[in-house]
């Protein structure tokens, strides 16, 4: 899995024109499955995200996580992120995991994150056309996958 973590002031998704989710500070996250991802893989990022130190302390150090701020998380499937670009000029998305398996463990992740003590976890919509809007806050920007995490 790869996940892409935005320190964000706020963030919302749109779909049709119609607000579906918003959250306030916290961290907004795009995430990609791969093909042969498991639950270990979204247990490896539950238990790395919510306590990453990116949020800044009284004296202006990254020394607070998402749960010392009560910050909340938007979680949005982007199997884009799985692109091979390797060759040629148009992406491969070949190492993208099928969309029920995809949609399975992004769901599963979803859930543990809620559980992990985070204020608020919300969500696009699995598969939509979405308009996500979203103030980047520093800006910071991580780049997680799972395989490189212990």
């Amino acid at each position: 899995m790869k996940a892409v973590i935005q320190r964000v002031s706020y963030s919302n998704i749109d779909i049709d024109g119609k607000r579906v989710s918003e959250i306030s500070q916290g961290l907004m996250i795009l995430l990609g499955v791969e093909d042969g991802d498991t639950k270990a893989e979204a247990d490896k990022l539950v238990k790395k995200i919510p306590v990453l130190r990116i949020f800044e302390d009284e004296n202006g150090k990254m020394n607070l996580s998402c749960l010392d701020v009560d910050g909340e998380i938007l979680v949005v499937s982007q199997f884009t992120l799985c692109a091979d670009c390797s060759h040629g000029r148009r992406p491969s998305f070949t190492k993208s995991a099928p969309p029920d398996e995809a949609n399975s463990l992004y769901e599963y992740l979803v859930d543990e994150l809620g559980k992990s003590g985070v204020k608020k976890v919300a969500t696009g919509e699995f598969g939509a056309d979405m308009k996500v809007e979203l103030l980047n806050d520093g800006p910071v920007t991580i780049i997680l996958d799972s395989k490189e995490l212990r």
